[in-house]
Order: C-alpha cells, then sequence, then structure tokens
C-alpha cells in the first residue's frame, strides 16, 4: 500500500486517488440538525471501515464535546473530498494559522516551488583603484526574505554581501544607509488585521520587505561575579546590536531572575530586572520596532568583519536613479524550504512575507481567498480571509473547505507533494503528536491555536487509503479541545501508514518562539 500511497501523492492523479481512499459514507446514527450529511461527490461503494469510522469517531466526539463545549466543525473525507463523517462541516469559524496552509499553496501555484528572494547591495559608480573607495552611490535592497540574518549556516547573511563588496575591491564606503526594495517601500509593519494585543510579541513581530532575523533580537545575559553589580552580555544576535542595548539590569542573590528588554524611543532597548548571583545565563528576546536601527548596526558589523570602512556621517552621493548596478547579491533557501519551517514553526510573519510576495502587499488577501475559491470550484461560502498567516479574528473558514482544498490542490501541477511542506506528528508544531503511531510522518498536518481557537488540518494515513481531516474548535477550553484532537489523530492513525516523501528539502530548525510559546497565538 505504501507504493501505490507514493504514486497517488508524486503523480497527483484523482482517479489514483480515489482508489486508494476509503468510500464515501455518511456517519450512521448521527443525523441531527447539526450533523452535515454524507457527502455527495461520487466514490467506490462502502468499505467494512465505515462503520468503524462512525462508531469511533462518534463516540470520540461525544466526549470531546463534553471536555470542550464549544463550536466545533469537524470534516473527514477521503482522498477524493467526500466527507466521511462531518459536524458543521459548512459553518465558517475562525481558522487560526491553519490559513497558512492556503497560504502556502498560493505562493506555490504563482511563483513555483524553487523561487527565491534575493538581497541586494546596489550602486552606481565605481572602485578607486588607490584607496578601494567607492566612488558614486549605494545602498541595500531588501525584499522581505524570511531566512535573512537568521543565524550562521541558516539563511544569508549581510556578511556575505560585505565578503562581495571586498573580493570587488571596495574598501572603503561613505554615506549615510540608503535601504530600498523593488516592491514599494523598504518598511516593515504591524499589519491593521491584527489584534493589538498581539503587538510586541514574539509571534506578531512587523512585516515588510525590511525584514532581518525575523524582526526580533536576543541577547545572552550571565549574572555578574557579586551582588549589587550589573549583568554581563555575553552574546547578541543579529551580531552588533550590542551597542543598541543599555544594561540597568541588577546582579542579586540567589537564583531567579527577572530580566526584560524595554524598547527605547531610538530604536534600541534597556535591560531591565534582576538576575540571581547562581541564577543560568539566561536568553532574552524582544521584538524590533525599529528595524532600520537594527539593519544600521548589523551592517556596519559585517562591513567591520570584511575589513571595509564606512563612515556613514559623511554626506552620501546622489541617490540611486532607477535602475542601479548590483554589487553584491544573497538569495534565500527555495520557496519549498521557506514554506516548509514556515508551516512546522508557524510563522506568522513568514506567512505575511510569502503572501506578500506572491499577491503583493495592497491585495494579497484578496488574491489569497480567490486562489482558494478557483482550487475548490467555487466552494467556500462564508470564506473570509484578511491575512496569510491566520493571526487575524477575522479570518473564517468552513471545515469542508479546507477538507476540497486539502483533496484537490495536491492533484494540480503546482500542488506535488504539497503534505510533505507540512510538519509530521512528532515535529514542530506537532511535536507533541510523537506517541501512538508506527512513525513520524502518519500525519501531516497544520495546527492553529488562538486565544479561543484550537484547529487541525491535514492529511492521515492509513492502510486503506489517505484521510483528511479538518477539525475547528472556537471556544474557551483551547487546551482540551486540543488535547481531544490529538486523541482522535492517534485513534485513526494507530495502524497508519507513513506519509511518503519526496524531495522537499528539510525544513531548519527552530530558532525562536513558536506557536507552542505561547497560547494566544501561532507562531510555529
Amino acid at each position: 500500500m505504501t507504493s501505490q500511497l507514493l504514486s497517488c501523492l508524486r503523480r497527483g492523479r484523482r482517479s489514483m486517488l480515489v482508489s486508494c481512499a476509503l468510500a464515501a459514507a455518511g456517519p450512521a446514527g448521527a443525523q441531527d440538525p447539526a450533523v452535515s450529511p454524507a457527502g455527495s461527490a461520487p466514490g467506490p461503494a462502502p468499505v467494512p471501515d465505515a462503520r468503524w469510522l462512525e462508531e469511533q469517531v462518534g463516540s470520540w466526539y461525544r466526549g470531546a464535546s463534553r471536555r470542550a463545549p464549544g463550536e466545533w466543525g469537524i470534516a473527514i473525507a477521503d482522498e477524493n473530498g467526500a466527507i466521511l463523517w462531518g459536524l458543521n462541516a459548512d459553518r465558517p469559524l475562525v481558522p487560526a494559522s491553519t490559513v497558512k496552509v492556503f497560504t502556502t499553496g498560493f505562493a506555490r501555484s504563482v511563483l513555483g516551488g524553487s523561487a527565491r528572494r534575493p538581497t541586494r547591495v546596489v550602486g552606481a559608480g565605481a572602485v578607486e583603484p588607490a584607496s578601494g573607495e567607492w566612488a558614486g552611490s549605494w545602498g541595500l535592497e531588501l525584499n522581505g526574505d524570511p531566512s535573512l540574518e537568521r543565524g550562521p549556516g541558516e539563511g544569508p547573511t549581510l556578511y556575505e554581501l560585505a565578503l562581495q563588496l571586498a573580493s570587488g575591491g571596495v574598501r572603503q564606503l561613505t554615506g549615510p544607509l540608503h535601504v530600498q526594495s523593488t516592491e514599494g517601500p523598504a518598511d516593515a509593519v504591524y499589519p491593521e488585521v491584527w489584534s493589538r494585543r498581539h503587538q510586541g510579541r514574539l509571534f506578531a513581530p512587523p512585516v515588510g520587505p525590511l525584514t532581518l532575523h525575523e524582526n526580533v533580537v536576543w541577547v545572552t545575559v550571565e549574572p555578574g561575579r557579586k551582588s549589587g553589580i550589573r549583568p554581563l552580555l555575553v552574546d547578541a544576535s543579529p551580531d552588533g546590536i550590542l551597542s543598541l542595548v543599555t544594561v540597568r539590569a541588577t546582579t542579586r542573590a540567589g537564583r531567579r531572575s527577572r530580566l526584560s528588554l524595554q524598547p527605547r524611543a531610538d530604536g534600541g532597548w534597556t535591560l531591565v530586572g534582576t538576575i540571581g548571583t547562581r541564577a543560568r545565563t539566561r536568553r532574552i528576546t524582544a521584538v524590533m520596532r525599529d528595524p532600520k536601527s537594527v539593519l544600521n548596526v548589523a551592517w556596519a558589523r559585517a562591513l567591520q568583519r570584511a575589513g571595509i570602512q564606512w563612515d556613514a556621517t559623511q554626506p552620501g552621493a546622489t541617490p540611486l536613479g532607477a535602475a542601479p548596478r548590483v554589487l553584491a547579491e544573497v538569495s534565500s533557501p527555495p520557496l519549498d524550504s521557506l514554506a516548509s519551517e514556515i508551516n512546522r514553526r508557524s510563522l506568522n510573519y513568514g506567512a505575511e512575507l510569502l503572501l506578500q510576495w506572491a499577491g503583493g502587499r495592497e491585495r494579497g488577501a484578496e488574491r489569497l481567498a480567490a486562489h482558494v475559491r478557483e482550487v475548490t470550484g467555487g466552494a467556500g461560502e462564508g470564506l473570509r480571509l484578511v491575512d496569510g498567516s491566520g493571526l487575524s479574528y477575522d479570518d473564517r473558514v468552513a471545515p469542508a473547505t479546507f477538507v476540497s482544498y486539502l483533496a484537490t490542490f495536491p492533484a494540480m501541477p503546482a500542488g506535488r507533494n504539497f503534505p510533505q511542506l507540512l510538519a509530521a506528528n512528532g515535529s514542530g508544531t506537532l511535536h507533541r503528536l510523537s506517541s501512538g503511531f508506527p512513525g513520524e510522518g502518519v500525519v501531516r498536518a497544520k495546527t492553529g491555536t488562538l486565544g479561543h481557537v484550537a484547529s487541525v488540518v491535514g492529511y492521515l494515513g492509513r492502510p486503506d487509503g489517505v484521510l483528511i481531516v479538518a477539525l475547528i474548535y472556537n471556544g474557551r477550553r483551547v487546551l482540551a479541545a486540543r488535547q481531544a484532537q490529538w486523541r482522535l489523530f492517534r485513534l485513526l492513525g494507530a495502524d497508519g501508514v507513513i506519509i511518503p516523501s519526496d524531495s522537499v528539502p528539510d525544513a531548519l530548525e527552530p530558532v525562536l518562539g513558536g506557536e507552542e510559546a505561547d497560547v494566544e497565538a501561532d507562531s510555529a
């Protein structure tokens, strides 16, 4: 069966998917008004597992609804999208980060899985041979690469750009840093459609072309040698930001620590609080409020390491003009690699950058919704998408829409190996779903979490075919609902089949916090 599933997923042929799927049979004995009838899509004759599915899922739901009362939307379907068990399957609910499934497919459809995002040094002029001074205008072109300056070996860096300049003979730069983008203003802003209560939190940094180090910073702090003195900053990222940090914290006796980075008006931070003399080294993180200030010091440090002197106090040359020359360039990993990591870690800012990359900064959400309707053949009554990450409380998606999309998109040219771009059980945001399965990869899914939302959508491999599962809970018992959702996946996948992988690159390992770091919203 594994080889048959592999063939289905690799070729994306709907006829083969039907042949290895479960029958379209509705939930017997669950025909109250709140429960959707069986899917009407044509499919093969019922198989014995249909009754088992009704008994198991029906029993599970009765327990789940007691432990987590609220609005539940459930759609369990075969690979053809025919619903086998449904509850409020057509009711639009707040989906949270499961929206990233759509954003991934949209970006792949528009750009292709091998697309890359460039970051450049551009200029107009020439190098003075004797001094190595760049005579002319220059600047940085940032285009919203989610992986820029993420860490050594994890994405392109400003230092790589500086080394390319040095290899071209540049030894001196003058003038303030000019930053531009190929797609409008080179800035990063907090999206208006996100709740203001999330502003300043790690899962909700500013979004835009001016992006580096995920638009967050961290410093590593160790206690001073004795009580009453200031602690020491021993490391920081991105490189160079220590010049933006002022220490006002104090070392005190004991093991406890209470430290934070307080933002300043100049774009820097003040480290405040206390750290115990016997406390372990602590890493403190903060969101950039002014990414341009961080970019300035990070670029200065990169130039210094590359042996290039930069005098930013001197007047700059004339503006770059319409078509400056590329002096140095680095590129992101392929889109598939970026999307895989964004889904595994549920990176909100990364999903928004993918949406801007594929759909533009002004009408991205509108084009995303149109893409979903096109893929699902017009399905999705009540569909509303205002962002690409699902962090907005204004998004609305029905479980049946997710099922239709996940059944249809892998059969399209842009959907090849689409399940492999979602986290596997035991990894990423599914790391708590590590037991109860024959192995990692029985489940490929995306989670969503907000203050009143727990959702999971994705694929589950079984000997009799791959199930498509969409579970959305809107209510106050989020943790109880999530635990119930995991129980259903373990129930359905106890004798599961690993969904085969193919050529999608492994996602990079997490660097900063994510969904599990805060129940309020997805970030990983």
